[in-house]
C-alpha cells in the first residue's frame, strides 16, 4: 500500500465541564489529528499528545515536530506491506511513542479499509460490544461528587473512576461507599502521592475498591512493588507502563496487579497487543484507558478493548461525556446496559465530519508524495 499524502491538523476541542487531576485542569484538549491517503483508501489517526507536559514530556508541539521531521518522512511515497515495516522505519526514533501512535493508528485504519473489514477484527478482537466506566475529576465537595455519579450511573456506566489527590481522598471514597455500598469503584491518583503515604492507602483498604490506580511517581516501578506488598487492593500502573519492557518489570517486581493500556502511552497499538497478550499469559486483567479522545481515538480504543483479556470496564465514554459535538459520525453512546458498542464497518466503523474537523482545526499541513 504506497502512502501517497498524509495531513496532521493540531485540533482545540471545547470540553463540556472543566476537568480536574492531580496534574491540573483542563477546560479543552489539543491533540494532533493524522489523515492518510493510499491507493484510494483513506486512515484516520489521533495523538493524543496534550497542550502542556504534565501527563506527558510529549506534547503537541513536540508531537508536530517529530511527526513532520521524522516519522512522515520515513514512510511517506514508501510502499508499506504491513504497519510493522513503519514501526521499523521509525526504529531510530527514541521515545515520542504519542506521535507514533497517531500515524500508526492511521495506517492500522488504512489497511483494515484495504481489506475491507473492521479495525477490531484486524486487531484480533472477539466482542461485538465492551463494557465501559466513566472518569470523574476531582469535585469540590462530596454533595457536587454523589450527585455526578448518580448521574452516571443512571446512563448505564457500569463503574466509577474517581480522581484524587493529597486531601481529596478518603473522604470522597468513604461518602460514595456510604451511599453506593455495591458500586464497582476504583480511584487514580496521576503519581500524586508518595510512599510514606502507604497507611493512608492501608485505610482504602476496607473500601472494595477494583484498584488503585498509579499512586505514586509517574516514572515508578520499583516502590509501587513496595507499596503493593502493603495492600490487599490491587495496585493498577498507567503512566510508569511505556512498553512490553516495562510490563515484564512490573509483573517481575509485583509492582501491580492490574495494566493500563493506553495506545498513545504505549507507542500505538502493535506494542498495546504486545502487552495484552503477555498479561493474558500471566492472568493479569489489563482494562483501556482514556485521554479524552475525539471519535477518532475512541474509535481505535474501542476496538482495541474488544480484545479477550480487556476484563474490566474502560474509561471509553460517551462523546458526549466530553464534547458538545463530536468530529464523526455517528458519534458514540453508552448502551442502558453500561456497553458501548464495537463499530463493525470497514476501519475504524465511523465517519469523519470534515466541517466539523475544520471548525476545531488551529493548523494544518499535507505531506504529499508527488510534490
Amino acid at each position: 500500500m504506497r502512502i501517497e499524502r498524509i495531513e496532521i491538523r493540531h485540533t482545540r476541542m471545547e470540553l463540556v465541564h472543566p476537568f480536574t487531576t492531580s496534574m491540573g485542569t483542563e477546560y479543552d484538549e489539543e491533540h494532533i489529528m493524522v489523515r492518510i491517503d493510499a491507493e484510494g483508501v483513506t486512515g484516520w489517526g489521533e495523538s493524543v499528545a496534550e497542550g502542556t507536559p504534565f501527563y506527558s514530556y510529549e506534547t503537541v508541539h513536540t508531537a508536530w515536530h517529530i511527526m513532520s521531521d521524522y516519522l512522515i518522512p520515513a514512510i511517506l511515497g514508501k510502499d508499506l506491506q504491513s504497519v510493522d515495516e513503519a514501526i521499523e522505519a521509525w526504529s531510530k526514533v527514541r521515545g515520542h511513542r504519542m506521535a507514533k501512535a497517531g500515524i500508526e493508528a492511521a495506517l492500522w485504519d488504512a489497511f483494515a479499509k484495504k481489506e475491507g473489514v473492521s479495525l477490531s477484527k484486524l486487531l484480533g478482537g472477539v466482542r461485538q460490544k465492551i463494557d465501559v466506566g466513566v472518569s470523574i475529576g476531582i469535585q469540590e465537595n462530596e454533595k457536587v461528587l454523589l450527585q455526578n455519579v448518580e448521574d452516571y450511573l443512571a446512563e448505564g456506566y457500569k463503574r466509577i473512576k474517581i480522581k484524587i489527590a493529597p486531601g481529596h481522598d478518603l473522604q470522597y471514597i468513604e461518602a460514595l461507599r456510604k451511599h453506593y455500598p455495591g458500586l464497582m469503584l476504583q480511584v487514580d491518583a496521576n503519581s500524586a502521592y508518595r510512599l510514606d503515604h502507604a497507611e493512608l492507602f492501608r485505610k482504602m483498604d476496607q473500601y472494595g475498591l477494583l484498584l488503585i490506580e498509579q499512586p505514586l511517581g509517574y516514572d515508578d516501578i520499583y516502590d509501587h512493588s513496595k507499596l503493593q506488598r502493603q495492600l490487599h487492593t490491587a495496585i493498577c500502573l498507567d503512566e510508569s507502563i511505556h512498553s512490553i519492557d516495562d510490563t515484564h518489570a512490573a509483573l517481575e517486581l509485583d509492582s501491580c496487579r492490574i495494566i493500563n493500556i493506553k495506545p498513545g502511552r504505549v507507542g500505538g497499538f502493535t506494542e498495546s497487543k504486545l502487552i495484552h497478550d503477555y498479561c493474558a499469559s500471566r492472568e493479569v486483567p489489563v482494562w483501556h484507558g482514556g485521554m479524552l479522545e475525539s471519535g477518532i481515538g475512541r474509535a481505535g480504543n474501542v476496538a482495541l478493548a474488544s480484545l479477550q483479556n480487556f476484563t474490566l470496564p474502560g474509561d471509553i465514554s460517551a462523546s458526549k461525556r466530553y464534547y458538545k459535538k463530536d468530529i464523526v459520525e455517528p458519534e458514540f453512546v453508552v448502551n442502558a446496559d453500561g456497553t458501548m458498542d464495537v463499530p463493525s464497518g470497514p476501519g475504524i466503523g465511523v465517519e469523519v465530519n470534515l466541517k466539523t474537523l475544520e471548525t476545531v482545526t488551529e493548523r494544518k499541513a499535507v505531506f504529499d508524495a508527488y510534490k
